[in-house]
């Protein structure tokens, strides 16, 4: 079963209002009334610059006069880098203003979209924010990269590839984001069964930091980068550190391996197609939103470059009989963008 390209799109631009990818592992909206903004002034106590999410402590007078602490959280730290904003821009000490999202369970705490730094600088946290007070903004582009921006390095798919959240094609699971849309998938009774008893807030392989398996795992917005090794094929995912260990060789065979959360990899090439088959995965979900996967799932994956070398295609083929009544395919769409490289991720709950 193929999915319509137009779903993708209309849950890309969705992100466009919304920073509801920066909790992969659990519902944003759940979290966070996205549909106000509120306006904070307080002074700085502390700084948290760290993945999964970049977060701070804010000192504010309260209705009352009283003062009260605001934790305030933003993007993981990966998200950060790449707009070009940095541990600098916050220092304890500073009275700043701030704006962003209610916390829906707790009363005092926000996610932040735009900041206003003493010196009349504005940090738009948001890939595709808008300055909100008019002030001079910092903030970079990266994110909103197009095929225009890429390179067309003569390297084969052996390089760094990006994600650009405008790209149709850049998330292959708009459930994690609108949940509702699991609905596409032609799931088996119990599948659906499980997914509507699912709890992410007590469900351990969702938790932050949790590191994700397959096929989540390869949705990752951040860089990922192909390498060849020897007789094997790397894969390397920013996003919890994660490898994927592609076996090439005409004998491997995934009979008797291990389980694993990634599971076990083996290639070959179909002309300048690198076609990887991964089974032996144990990884509980199929997506970020709870819905099962089985022990004898299946991936067939072709990463396809362009003829133009600056964009990878891929497309993903998923066999479960455990929670799909047929095999499902998805695709994805990664570009050759410069000056990106895969960069350390240390977690921290």
């Amino acid at each position: 079963m193929r999915f319509s390209k137009l779903v993708r799109w209309t849950t890309v631009l969705c992100l466009l209002i919304s920073p509801s990818f920066a909790s992969a592992h659990h519902s944003f909206a759940s979290t966070f009334n996205i549909e106000v903004v509120n306006e904070l002034e307080g002074e700085i106590t502390s700084v948290g610059w760290r993945n999964p999410h970049v977060v701070f402590e804010l000192k504010v007078n309260d209705a009352q006069g009283q003062e009260v602490i605001y934790q305030v959280e933003s993007h993981a730290l990966s998200i950060m880098r790449r707009m070009d904003i940095d541990s600098t821009v916050l220092k304890v000490g500073d009275k700043v203003k701030v704006a962003g999202h209610p916390a829906r369970h707790q009363d005092y705490a926000m996610f932040v979209i735009n900041l206003l730094l003493p010196s009349g600088l504005e940090i738009v946290f948001e890939p595709w924010g808008k300055p909100r007070w008019g002030e001079s903004v910092s903030s970079s582009n990266k994110w909103v990269a197009t095929e225009d921006d890429a390179e067309d390095q003569k390297t084969g798919i052996f390089r760094v590839w990006s994600t650009s959240v405008i790209d149709p094609d850049a998330f292959p699971f708009p459930e994690t984001f609108d949940p509702t849309l699991a609905a596409r998938y032609p799931m088996t009774d119990e599948a659906r069964a499980a997914l509507e008893v699912f709890d992410p807030l007590t469900d351990i392989a969702t938790l932050n930091c949790a590191p994700k398996g397959m096929p989540i795992a390869m949705e990752q917005p951040y860089p990922m980068e192909i390498s060849q090794q020897g007789d094997a094929i790397h894969i390397r995912l920013e996003e919890y550190a994660a490898l994927r260990i592609v076996h090439m060789k005409s004998d491997a065979t995934a009979d008797e391996q291990p389980l694993s959360l990634l599971g076990y990899s083996v290639g070959h090439w179909e002309a300048d197609i690198l076609v990887v088959e991964t089974s032996r995965v144990n990884y509980a979900h199929f997506n970020g939103i709870g819905l099962p996967q089985g022990p004898d799932a299946t991936f067939v994956e072709h990463f396809i470059l362009s003829e133009n070398g600056k964009s990878l295609r891929y497309k993903l083929t998923v066999t479960d009989p455990t929670t799909f009544t047929e095999p499902i395919e998805l695709t994805k769409r990664w570009l050759a963008l410069p000056d990106a490289k895969v960069e350390p991720y240390d977690c921290v709950i």
